[in-house]
């Protein structure tokens, strides 16, 4: 294998960009990019709420693979699951129907397609949005939400380097999240944050991540962005790497009432 940093910055722009970005698949990045994982272990811990619900409703699923990834052997009787993006409705139904999970396209704005208190179990891994009080109203009384969210101050170095100084932002904040929860009408659980790691090491895992991860920098295009990744890859093939942090929450929320 010829290593990223051995190519030059063309060739390393043109192959980031015709890759495929659809699904919520990281893989291409393995050698390119790591990224610390947080303590709990969050699929393994879905795997255990799965096993324990009767009807479950994952929340912008992606290209479903981290629902998959908690086994099928774990699907309650009634599995559902909601994706906004086409391209993945699309992975996310060839990869969950088989293993007996309904996907539903649509909007991933209010209200949810379901009636009130159908599920004991709402999960989402990095929702981008979060509706707490349709979560909170197809929730059955008892029910559980389960949740690892992308926190406040989630690679701002990132942002900065492309756009700029930036005013700190508190609306992902994890303790901004919980009174929102709690405003919703649902007591916290627990709501453990974590400050990580993420490292980059070529300029193409970057426009990968950026091309993938699309709000981190909204606006990204290769093109918009050519001077700053010229200058980024300058710096990573001096310093061998670029650093940023992450933030990332582990929820769960309960909906008073008996189960």
């Amino acid at each position: 294998m010829i290593s990223p940093v051995s190519k030059s910055f063309e060739a390393l722009v043109e192959e980031a960009g015709r890759v495929s970005v659809d699904g919520w698949d990281f893989s291409w990045l393995e050698g390119r990019a790591t990224e610390e994982r947080p303590s709990w272990g969050y699929q393994r811990l879905l795997s255990r709420k799965l096993a324990t619900s009767t009807a479950a409703l994952d929340v912008q699923t992606g290209g479903g693979e981290v629902l998959a990834g908690a086994g099928a052997e774990n699907f309650p009787p009634t599995m559902v699951a909601t994706e906004g993006w086409p391209p993945n409705v699309a992975k996310a139904t060839a990869l969950l129907h088989p293993l007996g999970a309904v996907v539903v396209a649509g909007s991933e704005e209010p209200p949810l397609p379901f009636a009130d208190g159908v599920f004991d179990l709402v999960t989402s891994r990095h929702p981008a949005t979060v509706h707490w009080s349709e979560i909170a109203r197809v929730l059955a009384a008892g029910g559980i939400y389960f949740a690892q969210h992308v926190g406040g101050g989630t690679n701002v170095e990132i942002r900065e380097f492309f756009l700029g100084p930036l005013t700190p932002g508190r609306g992902r904040h994890h303790d901004v999240e919980a009174d929102q929860a709690r405003a919703a009408g649902l007591e916290i659980v627990q709501c453990r944050n974590e400050r990580l790691q993420l490292e980059f090491f070529d300029v193409g895992a970057m426009i990968f991540f950026l091309r993938k991860v699309i709000w981190t920098v909204p606006d990204f295009t290769v093109d918009r962005y050519l001077d700053r990744l010229r200058e980024l890859d300058e710096q990573i093939r001096r310093d061998g790497v670029f650093r940023s942090t992450m933030s990332r929450t582990l929820f769960e929320a309960r909906k008073p009432g008996a189960r």
